[in-house]
Formats: C-alpha cells, sequence, structure tokens
C-alpha cells in the first residue's frame, strides 16, 4: 500500500488515499456516471483523507439519495463521492488521482442501469480496512 494524492481540476479540493500501487477500477454505465467518465477506485473512509477544500465542495442527492455526490463549486469536477453501494467508503475518480503513483491493471464492468440486479444484496463487497 502507498499514499496517492489527488484533487479538482482547479486544486481546491485535495485529498490523499492509502491504495495498492497497481489498482484495479470500476467503469459505471448509470446515468450520471457514464456522461463524466468516471472510473471508480473505492477506498474504506479510513484510508481516505480530505487535505482541503471541504469548504467548496456541493453534495447533490438522487434516486434513493443514499450516494452523496459531492463536487467543486468552482470548478464543477467531482473527485470522489460516497457511492451508493458502499456508503461506509468513498469512491475516488482515478482519473483525479496524480499521475505516477498508480498503474491501472484493470477495468471492471458496473451495470449501475440494473442497479438493483447488479447489486442483489443492496450494496458491494465488504471492503478491507
Amino acid at each position: 500500500m502507498i499514499r496517492h494524492a489527488g484533487g479538482c481540476h482547479c486544486g481546491r479540493v485535495r485529498f490523499e488515499l492509502t491504495a495498492p500501487r497497481q489498482i484495479e477500477v470500476g467503469e459505471c454505465n448509470c446515468s450520471m456516471c457514464s456522461r463524466i467518465g468516471y472510473l471508480h477506485l473505492i477506498v474504506p473512509k479510513s484510508r481516505f483523507r480530505l487535505l482541503s477544500g471541504e469548504d467548496v465542495l456541493t453534495t447533490y442527492q438522487f434516486h434513493t439519495r443514499t450516494a452523496k455526490h459531492l463536487f467543486c463549486s468552482v470548478c464543477g469536477i467531482k473527485s470522489f463521492y460516497v457511492p451508493r453501494s458502499h456508503p461506509d467508503a468513498y469512491s475516488v475518480n482515478a482519473r483525479c488521482l496524480d499521475e505516477g503513483t498508480f498503474e491501472i491493471t484493470g477495468l471492471r464492468k458496473i451495470d449501475g442501469r440494473n442497479w438493483e440486479k447488479h447489486y442483489p444484496a443492496g450494496r458491494g463487497e465488504k471492503l478491507d480496512a
């Protein structure tokens, strides 16, 4: 496990997280993720730390209102959020990580358009802290 850093486009939102150097990300086809090209790297909240920008984050919720989509109110980038599939974790957009500390080694498809079928237990698998 190593430390990765990332943030939004304007740089006001900055965070760090601990994850392997080689990461597998998820690509979701839901109405939101498919429009913005989000690549999910889900990490337990214990391995994520917001360094700056809490004051510029705006929350958007829809449908079940379980997911908390967090956007920078200045540049509009969603670099991380609390996903419906893992409400006790953060999904970080791998495209918002600073270059040089990670390698994407796998891409798993997430069928967000058919969320209930993709997650029959009502959520994703439990994460290791």
